[in-house]
């Protein structure tokens, strides 16, 4: 990775790369989101509710992938001093953080005709809380630091314990007897009809698209808002 460690190279890769992603992303999500809504049959037990699966599914993905991104850049930057890990670690905690939500009121919505509750205090649901939580406060974290290099390693700290929650959020049904149904789909199983399931992994593909998208903008305007200044900076010193 640390051939991206010039700032330079790694706009002159993210800058037409960007577009390619959030166009692409947008275009497979519509196509899996209409496939969804309009071509796929509704589920036998669960009716119609169950096409909020194409929104739900991907988005906890990305919430907690998008966590272990930051855990993974945070490592780069304390053990390898990579120059953009604490660039990347912010720019995706927003994102992260705005999909783990949409899971939490998708999940919401789709359990309330299913369970018929709103909310229930399970092992996945808390789990996916905290991780919000987490999310939040790892974005107050950073912001707070984001000009002080300690500060910037006890957010990269942060970013590391807080990947504790991942294996739990994953792990949670087969851990604790939960409302949550247990993963439909592993390497070794699927208990979801081909007939519904087609359009999910385009979604999957779509949203990440889109995720990868948000997260190059975001470390494009960190990095030109670091320039400015650091620009000011001179000019004041002048």
């Amino acid at each position: 990775m640390h051939i991206f460690a010039n700032p330079n190279r790694f706009l002159g890769i993210a800058r037409p790369l960007t577009p390619w992603l959030g166009w692409g992303g947008a275009v497979l999500t519509a196509i899996a989101l209409l496939s969804g809504l309009f071509l796929t049959p509704p589920e036998q037990l669960q009716g119609e509710s169950v096409r909020i699966m194409y929104v739900h599914v991907p988005s906890a993905w990305l919430g907690m992938g998008g966590w272990t991104g930051i855990a993974v850049a945070s490592l780069m930057q304390l053990v390898w001093r990579h120059p953009l890990a604490a660039v990347a670690a912010r720019a995706v905690a927003l994102p992260g953080a705005l999909f783990t939500a949409i899971c939490l009121v998708t999940g919401s919505i789709w359990g309330r005709p299913t369970w018929g509750t709103w909310w229930e205090w399970d092992g996945r649901l808390t789990s996916m809380l905290v991780l919000l939580f987490l999310y939040i406060a790892y974005i107050a974290l950073a912001g707070a630091t984001a000009d002080r290099a300690g500060g910037s390693r006890v957010a990269a700290i942060f970013g590391l314990v807080g990947a504790i929650n991942i294996p739990i959020i994953k792990y949670s049904v087969d851990w604790w007897n939960t409302l949550h149904q247990t993963a439909s789909i592993t390497l070794t199983k699927n208990t979801i009809d081909p007939s519904i399931l087609w359009p999910l992994p385009i979604a999957l593909i779509g949203f990440s698209m889109l995720f990868g998208g948000i997260v190059l903008m975001r470390m494009r305007a960190l990095l030109a808002e670091a320039r400015i200044e650091a620009r000011l900076k001179r000019m004041a010193d002048a």
